[in-house]
């Protein structure tokens, strides 16, 4: 399976007039205009996913739904309430495991430093490996079966720059 890591684009400032709560903070134009040009980039990578697991927040679902318009998979994406920040991983690994058939291609979206965390369980196990998603910025890891622990090899970590450079 490949599974793709992305953090949700930029975001409004959590002291902005009329966001109070955290979970309605949407993205900004500037955050909206930079995840096309991610979505363009993984266009242009060919890149296709069975399924789009995202984070409730308003923030990540604009994320989702910008990579999902962009690749034809509105259908694809779904809700994960593990994928809130301080969400649990095992429930995450547990979701995706159940799904039948088993899915070849996975996006993931949520927030920091949930999935930095994650990243590093899957490639490092209990050795914590230091990993930093830029907002905006995906990962790709390869899992040949997934588990809460060490299982997956890191293919790539692109930055909102570097996928800026290839929409």
């Amino acid at each position: 399976m490949n599974l793709y890591i992305l953090r949700h684009g930029l975001a409004t400032e959590r002291s902005a007039h009329g966001y109070a709560n955290d979970e309605e903070r949407p993205l900004t134009p500037k955050g909206e205009r930079k995840l096309g040009q991610a979505a363009e980039a993984m266009e242009a990578l060919k890149l296709s996913f069975d399924l789009i697991l995202t984070s409730p927040l308003v923030r990540a679902r604009q994320t989702a739904e910008i990579v999902a318009e962009a690749l034809q998979a509105r259908k694809k994406v779904e809700i994960a309430e593990c994928l809130r920040p301080g969400g649990n991983s095992k429930e995450l690994i547990d979701r995706i495991n159940r799904l039948k058939p088993r899915p070849a291609q996975v996006l993931v979206v949520g927030h920091e430093p949930y999935l930095s965390q994650f990243i590093s369980l899957l490639v490092a196990g209990d050795s914590p490996m230091s990993v930093t998603m830029k907002k905006g910025g995906l990962c790709k890891l390869e899992v040949e079966t997934l588990r809460h622990g060490r299982c997956a090899s890191l293919e790539w970590l692109l930055t909102p720059k570097q996928m800026g450079l290839m929409g």
